[in-house]
């Protein structure tokens, strides 16, 4: 996938715009899915973990982020996350041709159903993971949690390197690897917060092109491989991305120290928040947010069918005649391309009407699905890709934005948080059921008409969200004005009430 665009917060009180509150941290989206699909969202602010906690965002001693020092460095190990963890997500479509060829046999007939399974768990375990990574790295600290999962992952990546048949793949390379990466990339983003403000845009920007970057080389380099060394190798040599994932996980160091919670730590005894402030389910009484984080994951049942298909489809319908690798390199580049422009397209659009730019991203995204069938010249699937790639950036770009709208900058970790985790749904169900056609029918194009709809509907029931969101602001300066209103009658007639009583005392006296 590809990152959330990196859009500064709301200006706080008394603080510069994208200035998060008071004991708050920024932190960057996640991505979301092939190349532009990284999930989580731009700079997203968050509950500091317990290690940074103290004195963060406490009265005029406050630390401020040393915009550059360490954090450069910081900046090019979460870079090679973004790039290592969605890079390989985003390539499975290579990988899923060479299963097929490795594991596949003639008298089965739903080998492409059983083998897109491995990438659909694999990308909707890094989205399902989201909300428990967001509660981990509050608890433990950014370093800590993404070292463990990087380590987690490249077991996970090495394991599946040694399997014989494709069922275990559902368990090293689907779950295993997929929650590893999904721990290690998380706190990527959330550190940039520590070392930036002022230059956070620019930082997120950069470590988002890692996924770009990466999705647009890998793909090659996976084919090289493949035909060279064979798929189990190449897994080995893949193993090497999440080594060094686990090394710049160590450069994640945090600036402040909570010294009462390290004594707690020597004297063996770790305390945890009160459950609601772990479990923040207050985000779904918004009724707009409610509607989005049900009409994303409707939309999105289609979304990762292409990614994961494509490369068998062009092998189907074009055979050897083509680089089928070139399809991945337009999408990953227009994709970078898009979260660009978008995302500062968003800048100008007030409040939640930037769904609108979501609602036209759907639109496209769907459209273009439906049109990969038609495409009988290779020229006019990269033009295809080329517009799908553009608008799934646009998709990316302004989730945390959104999030900001619509539940305000205390409650956008764990709103951001929930709505992937309810994506993964989606994401990993879809591919398997185009496997499933492709099996029966013998061919792609019924699949890629389906894979259309959803982003279609989906983006139609977006299209009420800025209405629901403004009744909501209505209400709420209604009851403002209303309990002001009582206030000042209540004062009023207490006053009147003061009055009268010293009235009556006054004559009283005058009358002793």
């Amino acid at each position: 996938m590809a990152p959330v665009s990196e859009q500064p917060a709301p200006q706080g009180e008394g603080g510069p715009a994208g200035a998060p509150p008071a004991g708050l941290r920024q932190e960057n989206g996640g991505e979301r899915g092939p190349a532009g699909g990284e999930g989580g969202g731009g700079a997203v602010p968050q509950p500091l973990p317990r290690e940074e906690a103290a004195g963060a965002g406490e009265g005029p001693g406050a630390a401020e982020p040393p915009e550059g020092g360490w954090g450069w460095v910081v900046m090019l190990a979460a870079m090679w996350c973004n790039g290592a963890v969605f890079g390989i997500q985003n390539s499975c479509g290579v990988l899923f041709v060479s299963m097929l060829q490795h594991f596949g046999g003639s008298q089965d007939r739903q080998m492409a159903f059983k083998t897109a399974w491995v990438s659909s768990l694999s990308m909707g375990m890094v989205f399902f993971c989201s909300p428990i990574v967001s509660i981990f790295t509050d608890l433990f600290g950014c370093r800590k949690v993404a070292v463990i999962g990087a380590a987690v992952g490249f077991v996970g990546l090495l394991s599946s390197s040694f399997v014989s048949t494709i069922e275990p793949l559902y368990f090293t390379y689907g779950v295993l690897f997929a929650c590893g990466c999904s721990f290690a990339y998380q706190p990527s983003l959330v550190i940039l917060g520590h070392y930036f403000k002022k230059r956070l845009g620019l930082v997120n920007g950069i470590v988002t092109a890692g996924s770009s970057l990466f999705t647009v080389t890998l793909p090659f380099l996976l084919r090289v491989l493949i035909d060279s060394v064979d798929l189990f190798n190449t897994l080995r040599v893949l193993c090497v991305l999440m080594f060094v994932l686990f090394l710049a996980g160590f450069t994640y160091k945090p600036l402040v120290s909570n010294t009462k919670d390290k004594e707690v730590a020597k004297k063996g005894k770790l305390r945890f928040p009160p459950e609601k402030k772990i479990f923040n389910f207050s985000v779904f009484k918004v009724m707009s947010y409610r509607i989005w984080a049900f009409g994303i994951p409707a939309a999105l049942f289609g979304y990762f069918v292409p990614y994961v298909h494509l490369m068998k489809h062009v092998k189907d319908r074009f055979g050897d005649n083509v680089r089928e690798e070139v399809l991945l390199l337009c999408l990953g580049i227009t994709s970078g391309i898009g979260r660009l422009i978008f995302g500062r397209v968003a800048d100008y659009i007030p409040g939640a009407k930037k769904v609108y730019l979501q609602v036209a991203s759907f639109f496209f995204i769907g459209l273009m699905s439906m049109m990969i069938p038609l495409c009988h010249v290779f020229g006019g699937l990269i033009a295809v890709c080329l517009f799908m790639g553009l608008f799934d950036g646009c998709f990316i770009c302004i989730m945390a934005p959104i999030a900001f709208e619509l539940v305000g900058a205390q409650d956008v970790s764990q709103a951001i948080g929930f709505l992937l985790g309810l994506m993964s749904i989606p994401m990993t169900v879809g591919p398997p059921i185009a496997g499933l056609l492709r099996d029966h029918l013998g061919t792609y194009d019924v699949a890629f008409y389906l894979a259309g709809v959803p982003p279609l509907i989906g983006g139609a029931i977006l299209c009420i969200i800025p209405w629901v969101h403004e009744r909501q602001k209505l209400k709420e300066r209604a009851k403002t004005v209303d309990g002001e209103t009582t206030e000042k009658m209540l004062e009023n007639e207490s006053t009147l009430v003061s009055d009268a009583a010293e009235k009556t005392v006054k004559e009283m006296e005058s009358g002793f």
